[in-house]
């Protein structure tokens, strides 16, 4: 009877199936709650982009900005007291990459905070984002060597809104972004079968298997760097993973649907990551953000003068 209602996920007549059963549940929210755009280049992906340069150009106190994010996590009420203190004890005997991959709070809080923009959290963990971003950096460079011999695919799986799939294939040729740090895999499989399906399961979503497609002047050129991340994650040669930094940008080339005898709402996407062009729009709009913003601090200087 279980599997004629969708919002029954299981019967379960032990506690470890069910907490194993609860944590793919999160995985998969998690990772289906990443937000994609559709729209090019948003505004709100160029802010965040901003707001990640200053970040990335602070040199703060690390053991100062660590207790600040333990403070303020001890002040919630839905973050274990134990993974507080472990990343009080810990945190400098692992990377970033393995707290980043870790079964901790620091996953779902640091995609809350990108994906709500909630500034308090983005700037309680602005030192967390910049050794992440710098640990990948590093890596990038260190595999460079070689992911330039060969152009190469990953792959994401993950559940997107009826709504927001019908807006997806609208679109061919235009960009595609994600604000996020974003989790790919080598292993089709792993995409398709650990994240995509399950996505049909609930009759409010589709679910998408996006096929990213990577040259090798990217690997050079890029300004997005991203690092083969199995070595030095907490799963540890389980999931292939390809991890990016954030604001990462695709062009979106054509959709095909997955056949699958039980569900069609399975499709595939396929993306490729350009790099000449793509960092000409980017720095074209940044520039134009910088206009915008700096005739708003003139407006508002002008204001108070006038005022005083």
């Amino acid at each position: 009877w279980a599997k004629t209602i969708p919002k029954v996920k299981g019967v379960y007549t032990a506690i470890k199936p069910i907490c194993q059963a609860l944590e793919i549940d999160r995985q998969r929210c998690d990772q289906a709650m990443i937000p994609v755009s559709f729209n090019g280049l948003d505004p709100l992906f160029m802010y965040t982009q901003l707001l990640k340069e200053a970040l990335l150009e602070i040199e703060d106190d690390d053991k100062k900005s660590i207790k600040d994010l333990t403070d303020y996590c001890h002040e919630q009420d839905d973050i274990p007291e134990d993974e507080i203190k472990q990343v009080e004890r810990e945190y400098r005997k692992h990377t970033p990459i393995w707290w980043y991959t870790a079964e901790t709070f620091v996953y779902p809080m640091l995609n809350r905070g990108l994906r709500q923009m909630d500034v308090d959290i983005i700037l309680k963990m602005g030192f967390f984002i910049r050794h992440l971003h710098n640990h990948i950096t590093e890596l990038h460079r260190e595999q460079q060597a070689s992911m330039m011999q060969t152009n190469f695919q990953v792959f994401r799986g993950q559940g997107l809104s009826v709504e927001d799939f019908e807006k997806m294939k609208k679109t061919k040729g235009e960009l595609m972004s994600f604000n996020n740090f974003l989790s790919t895999s080598h292993n089709r499989k792993i995409s398709l079968e650990n994240f995509a399906r399950p996505a049909t399961k609930n009759p409010t979503s589709v679910g998408i298997l996006f096929i990213m497609n990577i040259g090798t002047t990217v690997c050079t050129k890029s300004s997005t760097p991203f690092a083969e991340v199995s070595q030095v994650g907490y799963y540890k040669n389980e999931e292939e993973e390809i991890l990016f930094s954030t604001h990462t940008i695709f062009r979106i080339d054509r959709i095909e649907r997955i056949h699958d005898e039980h569900t069609d709402r399975l499709w595939q996407r396929m993306v490729r990551r350009g790099a000449a062009a793509t960092k000409f729009r980017v720095r074209a709009t940044r520039d134009t953000l910088h206009i915008s913003l700096a005739r708003t601090v003139d407006k508002a200087s002008n204001g108070l003068a006038n005022i005083q």
